[in-house]
């Protein structure tokens, strides 16, 4: 049991530094970047470029999850199993993904979001869940939304206690197969609605940012462990 949990006045004073340090520039710095690509979309339909600003935000906070503890080897600080500061980029990253869940479900098919999953009722097929693009898209796009709920459920002490730190650390592992969905995700899109630029530019450059500073990272890492497991010259 941590010490903030043994004494109730330092889990109150976390939580106030969390809500100032974190959370505040955290829903800030979210509002802005939502506002910024939903003021830079063209389209004339509102929802789409909700869902638009919504999928962009939430991708660049689902990349710095990821980024934060290569940074930490890379800054040569240590690198716990979990930090608030980890934990509260996800939270955000969560609640702008359902948002964007929320808009994206209303973009298409006139608000009958089932058919983003199920073909149609009128059309003949062998099985009725959509393995069309469109359905790909989807089907990723639902499991990583799961995904994302299910590892912030478990951004908490509590969670770490009961599921103990290694089986805390596999799932959370997860965040990386929730990254590869939510590429997979967005590039089924911009291939069905054609995207032109400057759209794939953003989506590369914000994967492009997360890749080079996790290969950096894991480079690092390697030399740190090559260091410690290397024998002294006698």
């Amino acid at each position: 049991m941590t010490e903030t949990h043994k004494n109730p006045i330092a889990a109150q004073r976390r939580i106030g530094r969390r809500l100032l340090s974190h959370h505040l520039p955290l829903g800030l710095a979210s509002g802005v970047l939502v506002l910024l690509f939903f003021q830079a979309l063209t389209s004339p339909d509102v929802k789409f470029r909700l869902s638009m600003a919504t999928a962009y935000t939430s991708l660049i906070l689902i990349g710095g999850t990821l980024m934060t503890g290569a940074i930490n080897i890379l800054r040569s600080h240590s690198n716990p199993i979990s930090t608030d500061f980890r934990r509260d980029i996800g939270i955000w990253a969560a609640i702008i993904g359902v948002a964007h869940v929320v808009a994206g479900l209303n973009v298409h098919m006139g608000g009958k979001f089932w058919l983003y999953f199920l073909y149609p009722a009128n059309e003949q097929h062998l099985l009725p869940i959509r393995i069309d693009p469109f359905g790909f898209a989807n089907h990723t796009g639902m499991i990583a939304t799961i995904i994302l709920i299910v590892l912030v459920a478990i951004s908490n002490d509590l969670s770490m206690r009961f599921l103990g730190s290694k089986r805390w650390k596999y799932i959370q592992r997860y965040n990386y197969a929730l990254y590869v969905l939510v590429i997979l995700h967005a590039i089924a899109y911009q291939l069905i609605e054609k995207r032109q630029m400057p759209y794939p530019l953003i989506f590369a450059t914000a994967i492009a940012v997360v890749l080079v500073i996790q290969s950096l990272g894991f480079q690092r890492r390697k030399q740190q462990l090559a260091q410690t497991t290397t024998p002294p010259n006698i």
